[in-house]
């Protein structure tokens, strides 16, 4: 049977409509708006009644905050629903599936499809509501949603053939041209022209639509990076000022070809990609380069590293890369961004290191701007930053990718053209990686996600130059990320023996199949009919090319491929045999047992008909910015205030806490840090992933990007992006000699126009320029060269990305320290040109890493943007520390790149260190005697962005109630009746659990035996053999553990649902009531205090049904994700979980979670205070309970973080305890340490 259920949250809990109605208000100027309902829909198909009704209290809703209809009456209102297009991934529906799955062994045949219902409240036109509609509907992802019809997406055979393009090698040149628009391909006619010649003279007949569709896929910029590899034939400088140093740098480039290629120098093309490449080929042509991993298998940028483990020296694989979804996050912004970060974890876990650290840079126009001032055929600014912002978020936060840092750059260019930028680093052993040359008879194995329609024709449509009309077209274009099977993956390959058997692997991003697979030998059969889909109806074109997202080709022998499939299944991940290797040197794919691809590997390796270009480098004609900055203000104070807020100098906090900073315990430095949390480091700093022991080392990554300085010279921007990118790693504690460079080039469109072509030489001979001063080689890279859109183009962009190694212990944080202390401007000479001393900057960095080591630098910061005011007002927030500093205005303004603002205990003896001042213990900042306060400044510097990306709720702060505690200490036995030297510890890793290799680490090394069950849902069989294996393991252990993550994506609409409808499971319920019988200890953290909430565990003690006045967690009221460093304060340690800790004792610790706010009934809460069941709460910084948003990020009721039941030996929180190690959080003041580990262990010794 077919129904139709309607939640809505209670009024009370309605963050998503709340934020909305302030949205419209704000951005339509609907001053008759009342209110807003959004009401969630499902349509779920081929469900009896009796498990839909079993089902709607466990699946589809919270008693406690959702109100549910089968009907609703919508006469008299004013309304619209909407749904997800066909084919486009809903990961509400699907996480619904897998929970109705678990409910009854009838339901593997149920389908669920979700939308929302709008309902509006006021005296609203319908040409407002038509306003409303088209802001609220992004047609590429959406549609509007009829009630009247409940029907499910069948989709048919598709029984047609693929169509042979008769006659297509007798076209004339006309026809080609006619052809190639009808299709709209991305190829150029001389491509076309080139496959006519091919198909006519070599192969004698006429090529299939498929072949036609895979060429220009395996060809697209995107893929094969065309425009890098044209030729260019000339180059001119046009004369000027600068004509001088680009000539010398061209001179430069010139020397490193002659030294590589010798006499046939002149023989090879000069291209964009040959100059972005080459010095790192120099240098390892004269050995200078030799930690750096060489093989055919390119997936990432890889360096062999040390890392210390145990005071020991392995040799580990450290792998990086950059990635774009410039176009995709353009038109859908949250499935573009989301799955440009997971398109960057898949080149280095395709590499098979394990992903472990993200950084995030964006380019957009201004967010602030008017809805009226969007252009035609663009979404407006601020709803593409957020939900980029969210997509990107929500993707790195379920895989468990730690994203310490996060930067957007504000430019009206970019309105061309959004810019999503994601850089990640992997890192595993080195001798768990097998690199191997494919040889025939091997297999070819696609292991994760099904395929669909998302992301047909994405590697094409990023290639193109985009125009109004553009939006229309592209709703196949982007693909859907599933963040839960890549977190699988991520598992799979972080296993020695499953990486032992891979011979070679390729992600599958742009080009799907055609791309993914067809690069992996130079022969190969592919059989379509065996690539597992999410509905039928696919063609043979659809599924070479569709680039749906989580999927990996690996190459296996033969012989192996039994042991990997079973290992896969053990991951709970699909695997399928989809082709084998040949001898054959050709491309021949198959569906229905008919050949539509058979391509020879020397034409495909063409990469299309060879292109050739000029190019002029212009002189930068404008007035240079480096010199002549403009700061509005009559006075020094204004300059000084308007300078902290501008766009590209003010506080992204409300953006930056979306991102999970903390998961892995491995984050060096906080997003911010100090005492109020308030001082942004510039660097992301993470120890490297060890499983099984402890490191100091850690990885470190930084980026330079300047658009004004490139808008005037791209040659000048790419030398100051460098620059700037080793400023930061050496201010945090680095030596620039340990860095190698990653770039990302970003430029318009640039057809046949000599000078356009100018902009991206000009920057790349730039960042030449400065590797080749650095003595430090750019060994990666990554191009998107179509920013245009219609006459409008984004700046010319380089960034670029700084990764190097480095001791944690060694780290600093950029917050001033204490008073009395020496300020420090570390300068380089720039000459007329513009032109930094590097041997100045060299020496200078030496000494900066010098005086670091010595401890006599204790802070430092990079300039940036905002020159000195930005760094000293910066490191000043952390601590409130002042400054008193006397130097010359215009220095304190100017852009200065290289240069570093040092905090020193004594004298620095360098001659480029200049003393401008000293820290105070005044909350001031005095500049050539005018005084700023800190608070003025900090509400400058944060209320800039506060109305797109909020960083507290703006409401008045409650007063918490106090209720008597009588009985708040551990009065009990303290020891469990049965002893245990190392007692046994079960984790539970649900789909989308994503803490459980940190939860394992810590136990472990408290002298725990950890042990990880992973639940199989993919047949109903392995459903029922999971809950086997769960009832076992809890039969023989002493602690129970439920970690953190996102069980199912935390859908539909509600976390922990999958996990606690496994509790519910009668034998595993009963299993647990024995266990407590034995003494057994349960904890559960942040998803798993959810589902022990969700399943009666808490605070009730047993799995029990849940009634409307039981206490649950929900969403944070500020509407988002939270991720930020908070205190709490113990107020009962009735809990063995907290033996030997003190009633007042306050721990610094990790909150990361989007749905953590705890609602309990006045009584119960009385109840648990009385009974000392509630442990922590969240305090202020003079250890306070609050409400206060800024200290309790949920808004969780009586500022409740902890509860134990009744005997103490449950418990839940939302801090990640876990998440805790040496040398993590250093730029946060406190005790860092909370060991509920230890006490529990300790318990059963």
């Amino acid at each position: 049977m077919n129904f139709r259920l309607f939640v809505e949250k209670k009024e009370e809990y309605n963050i998503e409509a709340s934020n909305l109605l302030e949205d419209l208000k704000e951005n339509l100027n609907l001053k008759t708006l009342e209110n807003i309902r959004i009401i969630n829909i499902y349509d779920i198909f081929n469900i009896e009644k009796r498990d839909l009704g079993n089902a709607k209290s466990i699946v589809f809703s919270e008693i406690t905050v959702d109100n549910v209809w089968e009907e609703m009456d919508l006469k008299e209102k004013k309304w619209f629903a909407v749904e997800y297009l066909p084919g486009q991934y809903d990961q509400r529906a699907d996480s619904a599936v897998q929970c109705l799955n678990l409910l009854s062994k009838k339901n593997r045949n149920v389908t669920v499809k979700s939308g929302k219902l709008v309902i509006l409240d006021g005296d609203l036109s319908n040409d407002e509501i038509r306003k409303i509609k088209k802001y609220y509907i992004n047609e590429i992802e959406m549609k509007e949603k009829y009630l009247h019809v409940l029907e499910e997406n069948i989709e048919t055979e598709n029984k047609e053939d693929i169509k042979i393009y008769n006659g297509f090698i007798d076209y004339s040149r006309k026809q080609l041209e006619d052809f190639r628009e009808s299709l709209d391909l991305a190829m150029s006619k001389e491509d076309l022209s080139f496959i006519q010649e091919y198909f006519r003279d070599e192969e004698g007949r006429d090529p299939s639509e498929t072949e036609i569709k895979v060429l220009d896929t395996y060809w697209s910029d995107h893929c094969r990076h065309t425009t890098f590899e044209t030729k260019i034939e000339d180059i001119q400088f046009e004369k000027g000022k600068y004509e001088k140093i680009f000539q010398e740098a061209f001179n430069e480039y010139i020397e490193s070809r002659k030294y590589l290629f010798g006499e046939k120098e002149a023989d090879r093309p000069m291209t964009l990609m040959d100059i972005a490449t080459i010095f790192g080929k120099e240098r390892r042509k004269k050995g200078l380069l030799d930690d750096m991993e060489v093989s055919e298998e390119i997936n990432a940028c890889s360096v062999f590293v040390d890392v210390d483990i145990n005071g020991k020296i392995e040799k580990w694989l450290m792998q990086f890369k950059n990635e774009t979804h410039n176009h995709p996050t353009e038109i859908e912004p949250f499935g573009g961004a989301s799955t440009c970060i997971g398109g960057a974890i898949r080149d280095p876990l395709s590499g098979r290191t394990y992903v472990y650290q993200g950084m995030r840079v964006s380019g957009s126009g201004n967010p602030l701007e008017k809805i009226e001032d969007t252009l035609t055929g663009k979404l407006p600014q601020k709803v593409i930053t957020t939900k980029a912002a969210h997509g990107f978020s929500s993707y790195g936060n379920q895989i468990g990718l730690t994203t310490s840092h996060v930067s957007e750059i504000y430019d009206d260019g970019y309105k061309a053209k959004r810019m999503e930028v994601g850089l990640v680093i992997g890192a595993a052993p080195a001798e768990n990686i097998r690199r191997e040359r494919p040889v025939k008879s091997d297999l070819i194995i696609l292991l994760g996600g099904k395929t669909g329609r998302d992301g047909c024709g994405g590697a094409t449509g990023s290639s193109k130059e985009h125009s109004h009309d553009s939006f229309e077209k592209s709703s196949a274009e982007v693909q859907k990320g599933n963040a839960i099977t890549e977190r699988k993956i991520q598992r799979l390959f972080r296993n020695k023996e499953v990486t032992k058997l891979i011979k070679k692997c390729n992600d599958f991003g742009a080009g799907g199949v055609s791309v993914a697979i067809g690069e992996l030998a130079d022969g190969l059969e592919i059989n379509l009919d065996n690539v597992p889909v999410k509905y039928i109806g696919l063609s043979g074109t659809e599924l070479a090319i569709s680039e749906s997202q989580e999927r990996m080709a690996v190459v296996i022998s033969r012989k192996d491929s039994d042991k990997f499939m079973e290992l896969a299944d053990e991951e709970n991940l699909e695997a399928t045999i989809v082709a084998r290797v040949t001898d054959k040197n050709r491309l021949v794919m198959k569906w229905r047992n008919k050949k539509i691809v058979n391509i020879s590997r020397s034409f495909l390796n063409t990469n299309g008909a060879a292109a050739s270009t000029r190019a002029v480098i212009l002189n930068p004609e404008k007035e240079n910015p480096i010199e002549n900055k403009k700061i509005e203000g009559k006075t020094l104070k204004e300059k000084f205030l308007n300078n902290i807020s501008l766009l590209n100098v003010c506080s992204q906090k409300g953006l930056v806490e979306m991102f999970d900073s903390t998961i892995g315990g491995s984050t060096v430095l906080m997003p911010y840090g100090g005492r109020y949390q308030m001082t942004p480091s510039d660097i992301s700093v993470q120890k490297f992933p060890v499983q099984n022991g402890i490191t100091d080392t850690a990885s470190a990554a930084a980026y330079g990007y300047n658009s004004e300085i490139s808008k005037w010279s791209p040659f000048h921007g790419a030398v100051y992006a460098v620059i700037e990118s080793v400023s930061k790693i050496v201010a945090s504690g680095g030596n620039y000699t340990d860095i190698k460079f990653t770039f990302q080039e970003y430029f318009e469109r640039l057809g046949n126009d000599e000078e356009k072509w100018g902009k991206p030489l000009s920057a790349l001979l730039g960042a030449l320029h400065a590797q080749k001063n650095f003595a430090i080689p750019a060994i990666g890279g990554k191009d998107s060269m179509s920013g245009t859109f219609n006459e409008l183009n984004v700046p010319p962009t380089l960034i670029s990305f700084a990764v190097s190694t480095l001791k944690a212990s060694k780290v600093i944080s950029p917050e001033f320290k204490s008073k009395g202390n020496k300020i420090y401007l570390i300068k380089h000479k720039i000459d007329s040109e513009q032109m930094p001393d590097f041997s100045d900057i060299k020496q200078n960095y030496q000494e900066i890493h010098k005086n670091i080591l010595e401890e006599n630098i204790i802070s430092a910061m990079a300039l940036k943007y905002g020159g000195i005011a930005e760094a000293v007002s910066k490191m000043s927030f952390g601590n409130k520390i002042g400054a008193k500093i006397d130097l010359d205005e215009k220095e304190l303004l100017k852009f200065n790149y290289g240069a570093v603002l040092v905090e020193a205990t004594k004298e620095i003896d360098c001659e480029n260190a200049v003393l401008i001042g000293e820290t105070t213990g005044e909350e001031e900042i005095q500049v050539n005697g005018i005084k700023i306060s800190l608070d003025e400044l900090a509400e400058k510097w944060n209320s800039k962005l506060e109305p797109v990306f909020p960083t507290k709720l703006h409401k008045k702060i409650e007063i918490i109630k106090e209720f008597p505690d009588k009985n708040k200490v551990l009065t009990e036995i303290k020891k469990s009746k049965i002893s245990h030297a190392k007692p046994r510890v079960t984790i539970l890793v649900f789909p989308g659990i994503n803490c459980e290799y940190d939860t394992e680490r810590v136990f472990n090394n408290y002298g725990a035996v950890a042990e990880t069950i992973i639940f199989n849902n993919l047949t109903q069989r392995s459903i029922e053999a999971s809950m086997n294996k769960i009832i076992i393991a809890i039969n023989n252990s002493q602690i129970l553990m439920l970690p953190g993550g996102f069980s199912s994506g935390d859908e539909p609409d509600g976390s922990a649902k999958f996990i606690a409808a496994v509790l519910r499971n009668k034998n595993v319920s009963k299993a647990i009531e024995k266990f407590l019988r034995r003494d057994g200890l349960i904890l559960g953290i942040c998803n798993g205090f959810q589902a022990l909430i969700k399943s009666g565990l808490l605070p009730y003690g047993k799995v029990t049904k849940l009634v409307e006045k039981s206490p649950t967690l929900t969403h944070n009221s500020i509407g988002r994700h939270v991720s930020k460093i908070v205190a709490t304060k113990i107020i009962s340690n009735k809990s063995p979980w907290l033996d030997g800790m003190n009633i007042g004792d306050i721990h610094q610790v990790a909150m990361s979670h989007g749905e953590g706010r705890l609602i309990i009934d006045e009584k119960l809460a009385q109840k648990m205070f009385e009974n000392g069941q509630v442990i922590t709460q969240y305090v202020d910084l003079d250890g306070n309970p609050t409400m206060d948003s800024q200290y309790n990020p949920n808004d969780s009721d009586y500022a409740i973080e902890g509860l134990t039941a009744e005997n103490g030996r449950i418990l839940g929180k939302m801090g990640h305890s876990e998440r805790m190690g040496a040398n993590l959080y250093k730029n946060i003041i406190g005790n860092k340490e909370e060991n509920i580990f230890r006490n529990g262990i300790r318990y059963f010794q």
